[in-house]
């Protein structure tokens, strides 16, 4: 059985994904934040698994790995598990549906909205806090994009 092409809309995907971490825009991404990265894709991959793939990527490419091999690194996942991912876009387009005003955190309130158009009902004001601080990593009141990612990947 021959293993398919990823599609244009996966190595976007890809691509979008190691830009975002790519931090210093050099083309490379760490190792440390390869696990991040993966789990931006969707991909879930066990502390083993990190624990392999730095080692590979420490002992074989200097401790960074650039799109070429990420790619080749992530393609197999992404074939393998296209079924029961969602990719970095959906859930773009689904924080953007949450953050109703554009600017990039979901308040209380937006949380608020965006749980009783899912849930159907509305929520006490305490039940809405009590969830924002569980998603709220850093405190301050907001959800940004990567605490909406952890959110829904820890479920």
């Amino acid at each position: 059985m021959q293993e398919r092409e990823l599609s244009p809309e996966e190595l976007d995907e890809l691509l979008d994904a190691f830009k975002e971490f790519d931090t210093d825009q050099d083309g490379y991404i760490s190792y440390k934040d390869l696990g991040e990265c993966m789990r931006t894709l969707g991909y879930m991959p066990t502390e083993m698994e990190l624990i392999e793939i730095s080692q590979h990527i420490k002992m074989r490419m200097g401790g960074r790995v650039d799109f070429e091999d990420f790619v080749q690194m992530m393609g197999p996942k992404l074939r393998e598990e296209t079924a029961h991912m969602v990719g970095v876009r959906e859930l773009k387009i689904a924080f953007r549906e949450f953050d109703m005003n554009g600017d990039g955190e979901i308040s209380t309130a937006e949380m608020r909205e965006a749980i009783a158009a899912l849930l159907g009902e509305q929520l006490k004001a305490q039940e809405v806090d009590e969830i924002l601080q569980d998603v709220d990593l850093n405190g301050d009141g907001h959800v940004d994009f990567d605490e909406f990612v952890m959110m829904l990947s820890s479920r």
